[in-house]
């Protein structure tokens, strides 16, 4: 018995998983901004969870929600594989050239 728990103790070196609910944050448009966050995994999870950012967690578009936050921290970046106006708004249509 005593193995069992030494066994599981030891178990992987990855840290615990970080849950956060993402509900709150996620299809209700603007209504958080990086300072309402704890942790940046937190935001990350928000970002992962709608990358289209409508709180704007990743202004500079590197797929990494508020940098600047305390740890834990997940920095795999967030695919976002989709075109912004100038500021930041995604463009749901393609951009066409004018006719000349």
């Amino acid at each position: 018995m005593i193995a069992a728990i030494m066994l599981s103790a030891c178990a992987g070196d990855e840290p615990p998983e970080h849950a956060f609910d993402v509900a709150p944050y996620v299809h209700k448009g603007h209504v958080v901004d990086c300072d309402a966050f704890k942790a940046q995994a937190d935001a990350q999870a928000v970002l992962r969870a709608d990358a289209l950012d409508p709180n704007e967690l990743d202004r500079d578009g590197d797929g990494i929600a508020c940098p600047n936050l305390p740890a834990p921290k997940d920095k795999k970046p967030v695919h976002r594989d989709f075109m912004t106006d100038v500021d930041g708004a995604p463009i749901s249509e393609p951009i066409k050239p004018t006719p000349t």
